[in-house]
């Protein structure tokens, strides 16, 4: 199954937990931490943006490009991702806004 975010939705395949601990100690699945980064596999165009007074009147529309692109490392926010099961592997959809920053 393919899956072409919308808007400035981003499909992200996560990195794999740790299986041992800095002093070589082995952690089971159950105990594992889910990583909180991962590489960008697809992403939408943009969004429409507004812009509003400060009484909340829209005084105009434009369209955000989104800066991220397919093959990026990226952290995102812990509790921002919604998964998406898939065939043989699981992905998460993050908006670009939750993810914190590039991995380099």
């Amino acid at each position: 199954m393919k899956i072409k975010p919308l808007q400035d939705w981003a499909v992200i395949r996560p990195s794999k937990a740790q299986e041992k601990s800095a002093g070589g100690i082995i952690i089971p699945d159950v105990a594992a931490k889910k990583p909180q980064e991962g590489e960008v596999v697809s992403i939408g165009e943009g969004r429409m943006k507004e812009k509003k007074d400060k009484k909340g009147k829209v005084l105009e529309k434009e369209f955000e490009k989104t800066t991220l692109k397919p093959g990026d490392r990226v952290l995102y926010e812990k509790y921002a991702a919604v998964e998406i099961p898939g065939e043989g592997e699981d992905l998460l959809m993050v908006r670009e806004e939750d993810v914190l920053g590039l991995l380099q």
